[in-house]
């Protein structure tokens, strides 16, 4: 029977790219010994008083339905930290809320593009924009990171690739899976760009808070006026809270486009769960001590894969500046990130993302996951070290 052409769009761009993942899980109910970097996937527990918002919210019946555009209180939550953020008045009537920063992709893109249009991707990028973007029926067209900028997506590169087709510049910084951080005049410059082609500019901002220091700063299109009006954005409590599994998410962007845009989000979802939006209200009030521990976890993680491969023939790392993954080239041991990453889980039982998950670019990479113990992860690293001493003998 005849199915919709959608589902051809996105053949083999959805679970297939974490075949390494699943197969380590597998070995792992097995009883095999598999230390597991691949999803980020924070290491700590949600906070007590988020778990705490949640009861009080569901004891006091908080489990009816909501409406299409969301809660009142966490609306004004964000409102408040956009406000603040962006030094301009931001309205409720700017937000749309939803269940984690995937769906809120999905939802804007589906409002932005279309069959025909062209999506500029930098390249790498998380694993599901490709998906994301086919979806709608438009094309990515990959913007290639390149190293000498410590993987910072360049306006000079996106400029070159632009078309009378392309409609949208997809950005995600702090950058998932190099761990770049775009600076305010890379994102003006960026804006220049969509500026002069009149394109709009999807930024997706789920690991603004685990920013390492070290002269890094986030930075933000929909914090710069002149480019607010043609930003959109996603985030969600996810990485910042230690609360992946609570699915609060959000898209932002402009009063009027976000208004026309909650049909859309209302023929999708209808609304999320009153008593996680009450979570996410209390987590979007105040600082959390769950987010500098984290961040500060994983700038020590970070520089520990670095001094524990860092001078391993054949290997190079790919310092990142924020989030919670470490990119490493093996190329140099002759054979791409795919063949490393399946010899590495058979052979030595850890299990990483080949980079060819991300992009054509990262074809020589794997992506290790910070989110891990100390112990786990000085261990994974130590086996594959040893791997690629392996391989370099050879």
């Amino acid at each position: 029977m005849r199915t919709a052409s959608i589902l051809d769009r996105v053949a083999g761009l959805g679970s297939d790219k974490w075949r390494v993942h699943f197969r380590a899980r597998q070995m792992i109910a097995s009883g095999e010994p598999v230390i597991l970097l691949t999803i980020g996937e924070p290491d700590q527990p949600t906070p007590d008083d988020l778990i705490a918002a949640t009861h009080r919210a569901l004891q006091a019946g908080r489990t009816g339905y909501s409406n299409g555009r969301g809660e009142a209180r966490v609306l004004q939550a964000l409102a408040a930290k956009y406000s603040a953020r962006s030094g301009r008045t931001v309205g409720t009537d700017q937000f749309i809320w939803v269940p984690g920063t995937q769906s809120a992709l999905y939802l804007l893109l589906t409002g932005l593009v279309e069959a025909g249009d062209e999506v500029l991707v930098a390249d790498p990028c998380y694993a599901t924009y490709h998906g994301l973007v086919r979806a709608t029926g438009a094309v990515t067209v990959p913007v290639a990171l390149r190293q000498d900028r410590g993987f910072r997506l360049d306006a000079d590169d996106l400029a070159r690739a632009v078309t009378p087709a392309t409609r949208l510049i997809f950005l995600n910084s702090p950058h998932n899976p190099t761990g770049a951080v775009l600076t305010r005049d890379d994102i003006r410059a960026i804006g220049a760009v969509a500026r002069a082609h009149d394109l709009w500019i999807l930024s997706d901002e789920v690991y603004e808070a685990l920013i390492f220091g070290g002269g890094a700063s986030f930075a933000s299109p929909f914090d710069e006026a002149d480019l607010a009006d043609r930003t959109v954005v996603a985030s969600s409590l996810s990485k910042s809270h230690a609360a992946p599994g609570f699915r609060a998410g959000w898209a932002g962007g402009p009063a009027a486009f976000i208004s026309r845009l909650l049909p859309l989000a209302e023929s999708m979802l209808f609304g999320a769960q009153p008593f996680i939006a009450d979570m996410a209200t209390e987590a979007l009030s105040r600082d959390f001590a769950i987010t500098a521990q984290m961040r500060d976890a994983y700038a020590r993680r970070a520089a520990l894969v670095a001094e524990v491969l860092g001078a391993v023939p054949g290997l190079r790392v790919h310092a990142p500046q924020a989030g919670m993954f470490v990119m490493l080239s093996v190329d140099g041991l002759g054979l791409d990130g795919e063949a490393f990453a399946d010899r590495l889980l058979t052979e030595a039982q850890v299990a990483v993302m080949p980079g060819a998950a991300f992009g054509a670019a990262a074809a020589g990479m794997v992506r290790m996951s910070l989110t891990v113990p100390d112990a786990a992860l000085a261990e994974g690293c130590a086996r594959l070290a040893a791997l690629a001493r392996r391989l370099a003998a050879r």
